[in-house]
C-alpha cells in the first residue's frame, strides 16, 4: 500500500544507534531503493532515523507493501542529550574530571558543583551510558498503526546510496584490454547488512530535486570498508526495459559513509583503433592547426556509462567519460590534441550560379586537407566536416536537405605527408 504522506512523513527504516540495518538494495546511478522486512510490535510499527539520513530520502517514495495501515504519524524527536538535561554528566578539565549537571543540551550549558553556569565543548563530556551515533542530532520517528503482528516490506528511495562503473583501457603495441570496477557508495550514517543487491545501469528519472552531495568521508574509508567482508562477485543478469541489471553473488556489509569497490566487467574488444581526428564546420577561410588524439573500440557486451582511464604501456594518457553503449556499438572519444600531426585546410571556389537579381544560389567548392606528421609510425587521420544549406551535395552522394556531412580518412605515413579532398555543392535555389 503506497502511503500518500507529506514530505516529512516519507522516510526510512533503521536504528539510530548506528548498528547495521538488514536490507535489500536496488542501486541505480543516482539513487537507490532500500527494501527492509518489518514486523509490528502489537499494533504499532515504528521507524526511526537520524535527521541527516532522513533528509536524503526522496520525497514521496515511502512504500509499505503487504500491510494495510490505518494511520501514520511522523514526529521529530529531541536528540539524546536532551534526555540528560537536569542529570549529572562528567566534565574533563585538563587532567581533572568532575561531575556537573547538564542544564541545556542545545548549547551544552552545564552547572558545576559551585553553582556556576558555563558552556562547554561536547568533546570534554563523558557519560555513564553509551551514547548513540550523533547524540546531538535529532531523530525522526514514523509510527504506523497496523493489524497486530503484521509483517511487510518497507521501501524508500534515497539519493545517498549510489553506484558507478570505472573503466580502464590498457593499450600497447600488442593490442588493448578493457576492464571495469564498480564503486558502491553509502553517504548515510547507517551501515547496511545487504542480503540481496541489484545494480542497474541506464537512464532512470525520478521526480525529485537535485542529487544529494557525496559524503566527504567516502574516499577516505574505502580501503577499510572493503577489508571487512568477503567480496561478492557481480553477475550480469540481462536487460530490463532498456536498463541493464547486475546482481551481487552474496550478501555483504556496506559501511556507513563509505565506498566499496568490486571487480565488475572484463569485456572483450572486438575492434580497437587509434587515430587523429578533427571535427569542422564549413567556411571558406583557410585554416591550420593540430589534430586531436582519438580512440575507437567495440565491445562484445553492453557497457554502462562511466569514467574511463586510458593507459598506454602502463602510463596514463588521459581520462574521459563514455556514454552507455550497446553491444558491438562504437565507443569513440578524444583525449586532447596531438602536436605531432598538423593539418592545413584550404577551400577553392570552382563554380557559382546566380539568379536574375545577381544573388548566388548555387556554389561548388573543393575542400582540401593536407596533413603532415612527425611521428615515427604511420597514423590514420579522420575528418568530419559539416555544411549547411537548402540542399547539400558531397562528391557523388545524393543530395540531402539542410545539412551534409563529409567524412575523410587518410593514412599519413611516418614522418610524411598526405592529403584528401572533397567536392561540396551548396544549393540554395
Amino acid at each position: 500500500m503506497k502511503s500518500n504522506l507529506p514530505y516529512s512523513l516519507t522516510m526510512a527504516l533503521a536504528l539510530a544507534t548506528g548498528s547495521a540495518s538488514a536490507a535489500d538494495l536496488r542501486i541505480y546511478p543516482s539513487f537507490s531503493e532500500v527494501r527492509e522486512t518489518v514486523k509490528a510490535t502489537g499494533t504499532t510499527l515504528s521507524v526511526n532515523l537520524p535527521q541527516e539520513t532522513w533528509n536524503s530520502v526522496i520525497p514521496g517514495s515511502l512504500d509499505l507493501d503487504g500491510v494495510a495501515f490505518s494511520s501514520a504519524v511522523q514526529k521529530q524527536e529531541a536528540n539524546w542529550l536532551t534526555s540528560l538535561e537536569g542529570k549529572p554528566v562528567f566534565l574533563r578539565t585538563g587532567d581533572k574530571i568532575e561531575t556537573v549537571t547538564l542544564i541545556r543540551a542545545r548549547d551544552l550549558l552545564i552547572r558545576d558543583a559551585q553553582g556556576r553556569y558555563r558552556n562547554v565543548p561536547y568533546s570534554d563530556l563523558s557519560f555513564s551510558d553509551l551514547p548513540p551515533l550523533n547524540p546531538q542530532s535529532p531523530t525522526q520517528t514514523l509510527t504506523y498503526t497496523v493489524p497486530s503482528g503484521a509483517t511487510g516490506t518497507l521501501s524508500y528511495l534515497t539519493r545517498a546510496v549510489t553506484w558507478s562503473p570505472r573503466f580502464t583501457l590498457k593499450a600497447s603495441s600488442a593490442g588493448a584490454q578493457l576492464s571495469a570496477l564498480a564503486d558502491i557508495r553509502n553517504g548515510t550514517e547507517l551501515p547496511y547488512n545487504v542480503q540481496n543487491t541489484e545494480l542497474y545501469a541506464g537512464d532512470v528519472e525520478v521526480q525529485d530535486g537535485q542529487p544529494m552531495p557525496a559524503a566527504p568521508m567516502m574516499m577516505q574509508r574505502a580501503e577499510a570498508a572493503s577489508a571487512d567482508f568477503a567480496a561478492p562477485k557481480i553477475n550480469t543478469v540481462g536487460e530490463l526495459r532498456g536498463l541493464t541489471r547486475y546482481d551481487l553473488s552474496a550478501p555483504f556489509t556496506l559501511p556507513a559513509s563509505s565506498m566499496v569497490t568490486l571487480p565488475f566487467l572484463t569485456p572483450k574488444l572486438t575492434s580497437f583503433e587509434r587515430f587523429v581526428g578533427l571535427t569542422f564546420f564549413f567556411n571558406t577561410q583557410p585554416t591550420t592547426g593540430t589534430m586531436n588524439r582519438f580512440y575507437r573500440f567495440k565491445a562484445d557486451e553492453r557497457l554502462p556509462s562511466g569514467s574511463l582511464t586510458v593507459r598506454e604501456d602502463g602510463r596514463i594518457v588521459g581520462q574521459t567519460t563514455i556514454p552507455e553503449t550497446g553491444k558491438g556499438a562504437n565507443v569513440e572519444f578524444s583525449l586532447g590534441n596531438d602536436p605531432d600531426v598538423r593539418y592545413t585546410r584550404s577551400v577553392e571556389t570552382q563554380n557559382q550560379q546566380k539568379d536574375s537579381k545577381g544573388n548566388v544560389t548555387r556554389t561548388t567548392y573543393r575542400v582540401t586537407y593536407a596533413f603532415e606528421s612527425s611521428k615515427d609510425r604511420a597514423i590514420r587521420a579522420e575528418v568530419t566536416e559539416r555544411a549547411g544549406g537548402r540542399r547539400i551535395i558531397i562528391d557523388s552522394a545524393p543530395a540531402v536537405q539542410n545539412q551534409g556531412v563529409a567524412n575523410l580518412r587518410v593514412d599519413v605515413p611516418a614522418n610524411g605527408k598526405a592529403s584528401k579532398s572533397f567536392v561540396l555543392v551548396i544549393d540554395n535555389s
